[in-house]
């Protein structure tokens, strides 16, 4: 299993950031290693909304298909996600009230398919890769934020 863990605090409201984090049509936006969005539920977020996702890492794209398994707007989403090869992902957004804005904690955690030799290939092949992704991911998102919340 591979854990990325990192927060950013954001000059706007979490509701101005939710608005932008949970619309899937603003994936590529912010999201680094977002190549595309296939199908997905009609309408906003909330508990069962699906969306097909295709990623990329060190080149490679591969497909996640997404359900958000709980969503308490505007302060916690949880993705589940079933990729490649019987691969699964956790994803959690948590927005807390800080100091005027939003502190945005963003939770991966990525489990590879064929146990203990999948993990190893895992290490080896994203390496640090996850979690620069996402300190990039956030600073784009915090970027967006800030310029709609002015």
């Amino acid at each position: 299993m591979g854990q990325v863990d990192v927060s950013i605090d954001i000059a706007a409201s979490p509701e101005e950031v939710w608005a932008i984090a949970l619309d899937p049509e603003r994936l590529a936006d912010w999201v680094t290693i977002h190549r595309s969005l296939g199908a997905h539920s009609a309408g906003a977020a909330r508990e069962g909304f699906q969306m097909t996702q295709t990623l990329t890492l060190r080149g490679a794209p591969f497909k996640v298909k997404w359900r958000l398994a709980t969503c308490e707007e505007p302060h916690l989403a949880d993705w589940h996600g079933d990729g490649p090869a019987g691969s699964r992902a956790e994803t959690s957004y948590r927005l807390d009230d800080h100091e005027g804005g939003t502190r945005f904690t963003y939770h991966n955690e990525f489990h590879a398919p064929f146990g203990a030799l999948g993990r190893v290939a895992q290490r080896a092949v994203a390496g640090d890769i996850p979690r620069t992704e996402a300190l990039r991911s956030l600073d784009r998102l915090k970027a967006i934020c800030e310029r709609s919340a002015e």
